[in-house]
């Protein structure tokens, strides 16, 4: 009688307090949290925060060119918020959708579609992109982007 309540209690304690192993992030949803840091600091204008969502050397093809920067550094220094937010009358980015569109354990490919809005609030652009989020030396980061934005 002991050991079948024993048993009972165990059993209880399991379904009541549930497996007690964490589950691991999927390679889709450490994309997903890269894309959302990246647009958090792209917004917050913190070129560091940024420059950290991304892996180097990183690889942008927009507007017919095909960039390549060698570091985080060498980004900071050709990249200006201010000139950028003048340009082309931004004041922050937003995500309209995020879709994994391939996936593999070190690696992901997101179709995404964004805006950028006016200090006003109103919609200035959207454009479709694709992201490339990979996993590098335990680090999971954008790779390289391609963009109909300019």
């Amino acid at each position: 009688m002991r050991t079948i309540l024993t048993g009972l209690a165990l059993l209880a304690s399991l379904l009541l307090c549930g497996p007690s192993v964490a589950k691991e992030s999927t390679p889709e949803q450490h994309a997903m949290q890269v894309l959302d840091a990246f647009m958090t600091a792209f917004n917050a204008r913190d070129e560091v925060a940024w420059t950290d969502t991304l892996h180097f050397p990183h690889l942008r093809v927009a507007s017919g060119v095909t960039r390549l920067d060698p570091s985080a550094e060498a980004m900071r220094e050709s990249f200006d918020f201010e000139q950028f937010s003048a340009q082309f009358d931004w004041h922050h980015s937003a995500w309209l959708s995020r879709r994994v569109i391939q996936s593999g354990p070190e690696k992901v490919h997101v179709a995404v579609r964004f805006a950028r809005y006016r200090e006003d609030g109103s919609v200035s652009a959207e454009f479709d992109s694709l992201y490339i989020v990979a996993l590098r030396q335990g680090r999971w980061a954008v790779a390289g982007r391609s963009s109909f934005a300019p």
